[in-house]
């Protein structure tokens, strides 16, 4: 086993450019709520998209679970943009509304994260990860950005290979570990 995980000489300095990764919700109904799920889902960052969240929040008749997935794909539109205090903003209100929504704490995760928060990123991935989220290797990757955020390379080390393995073809986590040295004491 790993008694040690050194980071190479440049990887806080790359933890400035790694990038959080996102979760949608997906809303059923059509409408400018679907909308606004597709363009989060589809990977867009467009401001139009968020104007029809926006729209789709103040005149749609949404249940909870669509209104709080609505602020989640929001949210995500404008963590795209890193506007990151809008968009804990926008996850904050959809915990409020189901605070079963495990997409809700990992954004808003990523947003701290974002923010330099990273003991606050840690707790709400974990909850996340408690809670479930429909891809949890962007929890795992989101987590090792908030350890390495708290000088904590050998759990960021095992958060990108957990990434890595639940998606095997997904790069950021690949590229993230190319930065580690592993070494035996």
């Amino acid at each position: 086993m790993f008694k040690g995980v050194l980071l190479a000489m440049m990887a806080l300095a790359m933890l400035a450019f790694a990038t959080t990764a996102e979760g949608a919700v997906s809303v059923f109904g059509g409408g400018l709520a679907q909308d606004c799920a597709d363009a989060a889902i589809r990977g867009e960052d467009d401001p139009k998209f968020q104007d029809s969240c926006t729209l789709a929040l103040e005149t749609e008749l949404l249940d909870p679970r669509d209104r709080a997935g609505t602020f989640v794909n929001r949210g995500v539109l404008k963590l795209r943009r890193s506007a990151f205090s809008d968009a804990a903003r926008d996850f904050d209100f959809a915990v409020r509304l189901q605070p079963e929504m495990g997409e809700a704490y990992v954004n808003r995760g990523a947003a701290s994260i974002g923010r330099k928060r990273y003991a606050e990123g840690l707790s709400d991935i974990n909850r996340s990860l408690e809670l479930g989220v429909s891809e949890p290797e962007k929890a795992y990757y989101n987590r090792a950005l908030a350890h390495e955020g708290l000088d904590d390379p050998k759990s960021a080390y095992f958060d990108y290979q957990k990434a890595l393995e639940i998606a095997p073809d997904w790069d950021a986590p690949r590229q993230q570990l190319s930065r580690f040295t592993v070494s035996r004491r």
